[in-house]
């Protein structure tokens, strides 16, 4: 039977406790005893139902006739509102710690246990490999809107969509440099007013501008040329990836 956390802790819905217990029995039939581990994870502190919830499966070994059985589920995952499954070994999964500090780290820091013992009770992020993994992505994010502005030819339409598109990664971004600086980031995840608080106090961006960007997840709105904003949103970025770069603990 899996394991599951009660509906307080876990934050999870009732229809993603059905889908998840039946994504277990799947599971179960596929890999037998080398089923390990299933975690559930990437709340983002949305509290959206709508998106697809994501989970970690870690088991003994992967077999291309693991994935060849696996492939005609995921359709019917899908549709009771899971995203296909990260399936690894758990050897994988330990050598790679430090080629995917952050994602494995927001893994390691928010999830909820569907089946088998506490996965990660053991394992640790090395702050170095976080700093990195932060460092890459803030000059990744930085180098995708100075590119995308260039696509854009200045047109306002375009520059408002590059806004739009980029602004859920500027907030996974900020939210990975809070929990490198040991903010609170859960608080920061789940609110925006307290994300951009936090930053503003540590790196000098200003919180309103913070907001401005990632209310544009949403659409830029009624703003007529928004170049202006993605201008102090770009100089923004470059400050990131300049603290980042120097950031010593």
């Amino acid at each position: 039977m899996a394991f599951m956390v009660s509906p307080s802790s876990s934050g999870l819905a009732d229809h993603q406790r059905v889908a998840l217990d039946a994504l277990v029995e799947d599971l179960r039939t596929i890999f037998g005893s080398r089923l390990l581990s299933l975690v559930a994870y990437d709340f983002s502190g949305s509290n959206n139902e709508d998106l697809p919830l994501r989970t970690l499966v870690l088991v003994q070994q992967v077999a291309f006739d693991d994935l060849a059985r696996t492939a005609p589920l995921t359709s019917t995952w899908q549709r009771r509102g899971l995203a296909v499954p990260l399936i690894l070994s758990r050897h994988e999964f330990d050598r790679t710690l430090d080629v995917f500090p952050l994602e494995y780290g927001s893994i390691i820091a928010d999830h909820v246990v569907i089946l088998g013992p506490p996965p990660f009770e053991d394992t640790r992020i090395d702050e170095t490999d976080r700093r990195r993994g932060c460092e890459q992505q803030a000059k990744s994010h930085l180098i995708h809107l100075r590119e995308g502005f260039l696509e854009t030819r200045n047109d306002p339409r375009s520059i408002g969509k590059l806004i739009t598109s980029s602004s859920a990664a500027f907030q996974t971004l900020l939210i990975n440099i809070a929990r490198l600086e040991g903010s609170d980031w859960r608080a920061a995840a789940a609110d925006r007013a307290t994300l951009a608080a936090a930053i503003e106090e540590r790196l000098g961006v200003p919180a309103p501008l913070i907001l401005d960007v990632l209310a544009a997840r949403n659409g830029i709105g009624s703003v007529a040329d928004p170049s202006g904003l993605l201008a102090r949103y770009i100089d923004a970025s470059e400050r990131i990836w300049r603290y980042v770069d120097g950031w010593r603990g």
